[in-house]
């Protein structure tokens, strides 16, 4: 079977220095120590870069993200994130993968599920939400789940391979910190039609579409990406409500939009997607 293993190269939150595994805690040689809590993540958030006392998504809306992804839809989304970042591999050349922004570590589990046998993967999910990090830990102990923040990743520097960022908040510095030179950044964005039908019925008129920022960012330089597009049929007002709550258009839509939404039983989607990829300059 694929040889996952728990990501072990990570920094001290407050100082950056390295963090060893001493029992059931963290520490660095400066004494700073952080617990393992008992689903086996760690809590690597200091209260001074918390942007508010429960940062992230909420319980609630974990749970509808768990509950949609886990029914298959965003499937081909994985997929093609998967074999991006085991393209450029050699068979058994170990990859060590952050997902930063994991959410409850669907994109994560998908990889290991996919990996070959004798792949060896050391896999790091990292979100600043701590509902989403005890979620992805209940359902998979081999990956290191980690609460903390990308503006600050608690991770030491040039030991990253592969750097997911899914429909996230990308921090190309610290992005480029953690990678190895030569390392990928795969960029997972929302493209002009994606979830076109939910955003006509939630919105007014809809604003024009900004183009996708494809330029390489400092320190980076881009490389071929590809587009997933696909169509995506929801059955039953629960697959329509956990949608909604998972996306940013829940705090966008007004009460008509949402009362509009909630009304349906089916709905019929385009799902539109840019996975862009870049390679850390040595």
């Amino acid at each position: 079977m694929s040889n996952i293993t728990p990501f072990t190269q990570l920094a001290c939150p407050l100082d950056g220095a390295p963090l060893r595994r001493t029992g059931a805690a963290w520490a660095c040689p400066t004494g700073h120590s952080f617990d393992v809590a008992s689903q086996g993540y760690i809590h690597l958030l200091p209260v001074q870069q918390k942007r508010s006392r429960d940062p992230g998504d909420s319980k609630e809306m974990v749970a509808a993200r768990r509950r949609f992804l886990e029914a298959g839809g965003y499937q081909p989304i994985a997929d093609a994130v998967s074999r991006a970042v085991l393209a450029e591999a050699a068979p058994q050349e170990p990859l060590a993968c952050l997902d930063a922004g994991c959410g409850e570590g669907y994109y994560l589990r998908r990889l290991a599920a996919g990996a070959a046998p004798g792949r060896r993967l050391a896999l790091l999910g990292l979100d600043i939400s701590k509902w989403a990090v005890l979620s992805a830990a209940k359902q998979d102990r081999r990956v290191q789940w980690v609460v903390g923040s990308n503006a600050n990743l608690p991770v030491r520097s040039a030991t990253v391979d592969r750097l997911l960022c899914m429909f996230g908040f990308p921090v190309h510095g610290e992005f480029a910190r953690v990678l190895k030179p030569g390392g990928l950044l795969l960029r997972v964005d929302a493209g002009s039609d994606h979830l076109r039908e939910l955003r006509e019925l939630i919105y007014p008129s809809l604003k024009p579409e900004r183009a996708l920022e494809i330029t390489a960012p400092a320190g980076f330089a881009r490389l071929d990406g590809e587009t997933v597009r696909f169509a995506l049929n929801l059955e039953g007002g629960q697959q329509i409500a956990d949608l909604l709550v998972m996306t940013p258009h829940l705090f966008r839509a007004g009460p008509q939009g949402r009362a509009r939404v909630a009304a349906l039983s089916t709905l019929a989607l385009t799902v539109d997607v840019r996975l862009s990829r870049f390679v850390r300059l040595g």
